[in-house]
């Protein structure tokens, strides 16, 4: 049996991640998650890969999606009693969806974004040192991923929902060890969601307790919501950036990672993404029922 040790969701994609006790999963993913970009003047998307800076930057969203603040986890929090902006060190953001849409740029594809003002974008360009942009993705937004299992999601990478296992991570830190690596932080992966082995239940048949078995999932369901396997999570340079310092740090986990986990189709795999096929209630402690089992790609 395998339960639900974290769940995290990313308001901004490429800033840092909430955790969270429960949450509702949407069609596109976790409530919130990756429902905000940003993005440079000319709209292209900015990424931990070029902008590692975006890690220091701690974004918080109301239940109902209406109040965003963004936080900087370099300077501490500010006091934004104004309702507007806290100093240099927190924003207070009423969100938009009424302004007018504009082209983004996400990996060479173009979707539309609502700018969210002049204050969003100032406090960011001057955190990040490059002109910026901060915008929504619209309530029209009727994005298609692909994968085993086609769905939906805001400006994530792909599809909805990342899952990786602490088994995973744990093999992965043995490996890293003979080459004398110290152990990562699991959120150099930023994983969704994270599961483990029920306490108490390490023995028998407990899958979860066998490094990447989240490969081998199609079906599963979690909590109230269903999820289907869409594909492999392919890593790359964002895993080398140390998320508490905002800045790249040494070859690990890539090194490691590229010694044993090659895909068959390219790329260095670690953890795996799945589609919303019915959403519903997540928390920290839900079951996971696995429906239906396959090959693992890699």
């Amino acid at each position: 049996m395998a339960t639900v040790v974290d769940l995290f969701t990313y308001p901004v994609k490429g800033c840092a991640g909430t955790p969270l006790d429960s949450t509702h999963l949407t069609p596109a993913g976790l409530a919130h998650d990756r429902s905000f970009m940003v993005v440079s003047t000319d709209g292209v998307y900015r990424t931990q890969r070029r902008d590692p800076r975006l890690a220091l930057v701690r974004p918080t969203i109301s239940a109902d999606g209406v109040r965003l603040t963004l936080a900087s986890a370099e300077r501490g929090s500010g006091d934004g009693g104004d309702g507007v902006r806290g100093g240099d060190d927190e924003l207070h953001l009423d969100v938009t969806t009424s302004a007018p849409r504009r082209d983004v740029d996400l990996f060479g594809a173009t979707f539309q974004g609502i700018d969210q003002g002049e204050e969003a974008a100032a406090w960011l360009s001057d955190f990040l040192g490059v002109p910026s942009r901060l915008v929504r993705v619209p309530p029209e937004h009727d994005r298609k991923t692909d994968g085993l299992t086609p769905g939906t999601s805001g400006y994530a990478d792909s599809s909805a929902v990342h899952l990786l296992s602490r088994a995973s991570l744990t093999q992965l830190h043995a490996r890293m060890a003979e080459r004398g690596a110290p152990p990562l932080a699991m959120d150099r992966f930023r994983p969704n969601i994270v599961i483990d082995s029920r306490p108490g239940e390490r023995h028998g048949e407990d899958w979860a307790a066998a490094p990447h078995a989240e490969d081998r999932i199609r079906r599963m369901t979690i909590g109230a919501a269903d999820l289907g396997y869409t594909k492999l999570a392919v890593r790359c340079a964002v895993t080398l950036v140390d998320q508490e310092a905002g800045a790249r740090g040494g070859p690990e986990p890539l090194r490691t990672l590229a010694g044993y986990r090659r895909a068959a189709g390219g790329g260095v795999v670690f953890g795996a993404k799945f589609s919303v096929m019915r959403p519903g209630k997540l928390s920290v402690g839900d079951e996971v029922a696995v429906e239906e089992w396959g090959d693992a790609e890699a």
